[in-house]
C-alpha cells in the first residue's frame, strides 16, 4: 500500500527566525483530503564527546519552552540548510565547550518530532579531545561538567535526563563502546 500524502496547497502561517509553521492542504493515499501543520526547521547536530577516561563532557542551560534547565550534549543549530552537518557538529563542540576533536564517528541522524517537524538532528560521537576555550553567542549561557558515560546511562533509565537527543545519543555511544569491547577480547 502506498502510504505518501501529496500536497495539494501550502501555507506560511508563520515565518520567524528560527521556525516556519506551516499549514497544507493534502490529498490522502486512499482518496479525500485532510490538512496538516508541521514546523520547518534547518537542522541540527548533536555530539557526544568522550574524554579518554571514559566521561562525557555535559551542558546544562536554561531551556524557555520548559522553564527549566536542561542537562544535555552539546549541540546547536545549522546555519544553512545545506551546511556541512560534521563542520556544523565541529563549531559546536568548539563554541560551546572549548574542546576539539581527532575522531568524529556518526551516530545517524535522529528526528525529535516527525509529526509536526522536519527538523533532522544529526549526532556524533567525538573523542581525542583536547580542551581549549569557549565561543559562546552573547545571548548563550551553559555551565560544562564530565560525568561518566555509565553515569549517564543510569540517569536515562532513572527519568534524570529528559532530552530526547541526549537519550538518543548517549545510548548509541554507550552501545558502540560495548561493542567495540566484545571485538576486542
Amino acid at each position: 500500500m502506498n502510504l505518501e500524502e501529496k500536497t495539494v496547497t501550502t501555507n506560511c502561517a508563520f515565518a520567524g527566525e528560527m521556525l516556519h509553521l506551516y499549514k497544507d492542504v493534502v490529498e490522502l493515499p486512499g482518496g479525500g483530503s485532510s490538512t496538516r501543520e508541521y514546523v520547518r526547521h534547518v537542522g541540527a547536530v548533536a555530539i557526544v564527546p568522550v574524554t579518554e577516561d571514559g566521561c562525557v563532557i555535559m551542558e546544562t542551560q536554561y531551556r524557555y519552552p520548559v522553564r527549566s534547565t536542561v542537562f544535555e550534549i552539546p549541540a546547536g543549530k545549522l546555519d544553512t540548510p545545506d551546511e556541512d552537518r560534521l563542520a556544523a557538529a565541529k563549531r559546536e563542540l568548539r563554541e560551546e565547550t572549548g574542546y576539539t576533536a581527532d575522531e568524529w564517528v556518526s551516530l545517524g541522524d535522529y528526528c525529535p518530532a516527525p509529526a509536526y517537524c522536519d527538523e533532522v538532528i544529526s549526532l556524533y560521537m567525538a573523542s581525542g579531545l583536547h580542551k581549549g576555550s569557549q565561543e559562546l553567542d552573547e545571548d548563550e549561557f551553559l555551565e560544562v561538567q564530565a560525568v561518566p558515560l555509565s553515569e549517564l546511562v543510569q540517569d536515562i533509565l532513572h527519568g534524570k535526563i529528559t532530552d530526547g537527543k541526549t537519550q538518543t545519543a548517549l545510548l548509541k555511544a554507550a552501545m558502540m563502546q560495548k561493542c567495540n569491547e566484545r571485538r576486542c577480547k
